[in-house]
């Protein structure tokens, strides 16, 4: 029975050790889609559509960008100093090639992952890192927002590599936080999904799995 006990403590150990050095960002259930914050893009003429699907992996979020722009943001907090690194399963069935993404005209991601520090009273003044899956640029090319400096473009992935295919991709976020903004940060306020097409006026077709921030 002793050891019967000390089995069942060490299992309990294992779990509270795992669960506390990886924290889940996203179910993917229709419950938590119908839950969940949705910005419209200022000037898109249309949302983009989210469904949740699954395969042998679970729960899935697919986008459809046709002509359109909308985010599905989750306010929550992640400590930094104990789970850094965010990781991100997603796949680009359909990319936007021939834009540049940098520009105005061209700043369209089949699928991106934003990462939000609340920096100020209004939502104007936080800082933010859109890890994404570019279409046109290569892996580690990074750029400001051509509308704003506060929020910089880092490419993760890309369809020239990995078009049609799941990939999963890793990030230390503490570490480009202070890269790319200059910012010691110790907590995140929010994670953000977008699929957007509103200024090339393509169709995308992108799904995203498994998002969770982990120690290593």
């Amino acid at each position: 029975m002793k050891l019967f006990f000390k089995f069942l403590f060490l299992i309990l150990s294992l779990i509270s050790f795992c669960s506390a050095n990886e924290i889940k960002v996203f179910e993917f259930t229709k419950l938590e889609l119908s839950d969940l914050e949705v910005r419209k893009v200022r000037g898109a003429n249309n949302k983009t559509l989210y469904s949740i699907g699954i395969n042998e992996n679970g729960n899935f979020l697919k986008a459809i960008a046709d002509n359109a722009a909308s985010g599905l943001g989750k306010k929550i907090k992640i400590d930094l100093n104990k789970t850094p690194f965010i990781n991100i399963t997603w796949k680009v069935e359909k990319d936007l090639p021939d834009i540049k993404e940098n520009s105005k005209k061209g700043h369209d991601f089949a699928a991106r992952v934003f990462v939000i520090k609340k920096t100020g009273a209004t939502p104007l003044s936080n800082r933010a890192i859109n890890y994404v899956f570019s279409s046109n640029n290569v892996i580690g090319f990074n750029s400001p927002s051509p509308y704003t400096k506060k929020s910089i473009d880092n490419v993760l992935a890309t369809t020239k590599e990995n078009l049609d295919e799941w990939v999963t991709v890793k990030a230390n976020v503490k570490e480009d936080f202070k890269k790319f903004h200059n910012l010691d940060v110790n907590e995140l306020d929010g994670i953000a999904i977008m699929s957007d097409t509103d200024n090339s006026k393509m169709k995308a077709v992108s799904y995203f799995q498994n998002i969770y921030f982990s120690a290593n």
